[in-house]
């Protein structure tokens, strides 16, 4: 089954801080973005990548990445992240249904439902894929994690990365240390999340009926699922202390020396 791996790069970066957005920071003289589409395009099990973000910032990244050869569109995002899934869903499904290269869609509800695939009189899914949606903020995905996610999916409709707690994890409300939650049953969330696109879509779809979505903030895809198909199980992909996420401009140097320690290949020039 095809597998499209999605990097959202469409934040404003505001706790990074800066006029310009954290994905386009530099990282061993590759910006963020290049360094994930590097990871993607290296990945044997992709087959295509595609990039969100602002409509502002997609000459100067298609300028960057123009030497990917998976890369097969970029398409501009939205204000939210999920308005920027969403985005990237109407793409790949009409990609899908044409058989055409990746290009733009409006993420509408009707573009969501055509994203689920060619259905058949029967309501089978004829044509469907992987997805991998992998935040830009998060550079130093490494291929174990890449190939770990493709293989999970021919066993799971939905998947998420996952490294386990190390610290104790309370409940605190006013200020005040309540319950603590049981460490061993609890784990970060990373990226990338995958899905069947037909999962995803109808997924967001319900949500883009749903009035309320937009008053529950929703961070990461797995989390939509969860919320509007709560029977489709979600699983685990042991991801990497080494996957961090760039929040803050000192984390630029703890994946500067983390690249070093790791002393894989950087971004050809």
């Amino acid at each position: 089954m095809r597998t499209v791996a999605v990097v959202l790069a469409g934040g404003s970066g505001r706790r990074f801080g800066g006029s310009m957005p954290k994905q386009l920071q530099p990282l061993a003289g590759h910006t963020l973005v290049e360094h994930c589409v590097a990871a993607f395009d290296r990945a044997p099990d992709v087959d295509e990548v595609l990039v969100v973000t602002a409509a502002e910032f997609a000459d100067q990244i298609a300028g960057q990445l123009r030497r990917y050869g998976k890369l097969t569109g970029i398409v501009a995002g939205g204000s939210a992240r999920s308005d920027s899934t969403r985005q990237a869903i109407a793409a790949i499904g009409s990609a899908t249904a044409t058989g055409s290269a990746v290009g733009p869609g409006s993420g509408s509800a009707a573009d969501l439902a055509s994203a689920a695939g060619s259905v058949d009189a029967a309501g089978t899914v004829t044509a469907d894929c992987n997805v991998l949606f992998h935040d830009a903020a998060r550079p130093l995905v490494d291929q174990r994690i890449i190939a770990d996610c493709v293989t999970a999916l021919r066993t799971w409709q939905a998947i998420g990365v996952v490294v386990p707690s190390a610290d104790t994890i309370v409940e605190v409300s006013d200020g005040v240390l309540g319950r603590v939650l049981p460490r061993d049953s609890l784990a970060r969330c990373q990226t990338p999340q995958g899905f069947r696109l037909s999962v995803i879509s109808r997924a967001y779809q319900l949500a883009a009926a749903d009035p309320g979505f937009a008053a529950i903030s929703a961070t990461d895809d797995c989390g939509v699922v969860r919320r509007y198909l709560p029977d489709v199980p979600i699983g685990a992909v042991p991801g990497s202390e080494h996957n961090i996420k760039i929040t803050y401009p000192a984390d630029l140097a703890v994946a500067e020396t983390l690249l070093a320690q790791l002393s894989g290949p950087a971004p050809a020039c």
